[in-house]
């Protein structure tokens, strides 16, 4: 469980800033600040929990269920979150809005809760 942790915390980073790169660069020419500021809401978020993903993948020792279910929290949470923000904006920049990707955001946010929670948990075991 580490290695994958830490590897998708590597992998999250890596791709934040590509993602940060492509909207400071190309998108900020293609679409409205508005659609602009929630795509960089989506880079923050993703790149804050990279940074979580790599702290539990080196202090957890997943030995208790909480330490397996908030890294999962954070890898699902961090996935729908950020990525459904993407999807919308890049979708709505062509005018072809995925409207289904709307309710993902806050289902994203609520597995991010649940993750922080569960580690929160997870420290007044020990």
């Amino acid at each position: 469980m580490n290695q994958f942790v830490l590897l998708t915390g590597c992998f999250y980073g890596a791709l934040a800033i590509i993602l940060g790169a492509f909207a400071a660069h190309s998108l900020k020419n293609k679409t409205t600040p508005k659609l602009l500021k929630s795509f960089e809401t989506g880079v923050k978020y993703q790149m804050y929990h990279a940074l979580l993903l790599l702290y539990m993948g080196k202090n957890f020792h997943y030995d208790s269920p909480y330490e397996t279910y908030a890294s999962q929290g954070i890898v699902l949470g961090t996935f729908l979150f950020s990525f459904s923000i993407y999807g919308l904006v890049l979708s709505a920049t062509k005018q072809r809005t995925i409207k289904i990707l709307g309710p993902i955001t806050p289902i994203g946010g609520l597995f991010l809760l649940a993750g922080w929670v569960l580690m929160a948990c997870h420290y007044l075991s020990v």
